[in-house]
């Protein structure tokens, strides 16, 4: 059974497919932060704003490879022919992820995304790999689509990443209460080494989840 934070359908907000409509397959639990507020300062990821922890979000629960394939082409519009996009993000979903729910959503025609740290093997076959490293880890992905590197990390820099097998590098600026200074110094940055391009969190702009 995977254990489901939330499932929903909304725009993408960040990233490469940045505008795309998706359904977003929330999957609890980490291995760098428990999503307990009282564990943050114990956490390896201690800038993480989402809330992962648990099965209580809209649609969370318990599901096996069948029903949570159905949950998802269900919020899908049915006038629609295109493809069903989803992505499967967390906490972090190679957790749980494997090839039988790889398998299921490609007999179902779902076009499979997923945002990892990157320290957690994934299965074969899925679509769209993003990784994010986070500060103080080894990542293990080093071949996918996308590289998006929250920014600035002082444990992680962009260099680090330069070599790796992606065939986009994205600068996301850090949200905290410094964000301003934090954009000015990805757009820099990104006009200096322009491998990188800038990834922002539009949906935090337009207000949607």
């Amino acid at each position: 059974m995977y254990k489901i934070k939330e499932i929903y359908y909304t725009i993408q907000g960040e990233g490469f497919h940045t505008g795309r409509p998706a359904v977003f397959c929330r999957f609890s639990g980490c291995n760098l932060w428990s999503g307990l507020e009282k564990d943050r300062d114990k956490a390896v990821c201690r800038f993480c704003d989402t809330d992962f922890w648990g099965m209580d979000g809209k649609n969370g629960g318990k599901y096996d490879k069948q029903a949570l394939t159905d949950m998802i082409l269900s919020l899908w519009p049915t006038s629609e022919n295109h493809k069903v996009f989803v992505v499967c993000t967390g906490g972090e979903p190679a957790l749980q992820i494997d090839d039988e729910l790889v398998s299921c959503f490609h007999d179902h025609g779902i076009e499979m995304a997923i945002e990892t740290n990157g320290t957690v093997q994934l299965p074969e076959a899925i679509d769209w790999v993003c990784v994010s490293p986070k500060a103080d880890t080894d990542i293990i992905v080093t071949k996918g689509n996308e590289i998006k590197l929250v920014f600035p990390q002082p444990e992680n820099t962009p260099a680090q990443y330069e070599s790796l097998d992606f065939d986009h590098f994205y600068l996301q600026p850090l949200d905290d209460d410094h964000q301003k200074d934090h954009i000015r110094a990805c757009v820099e940055y990104c006009l200096h080494h322009p491998l990188w391009k800038l990834s922002l969190q539009t949906h935090k702009f337009i207000g949607i989840d």
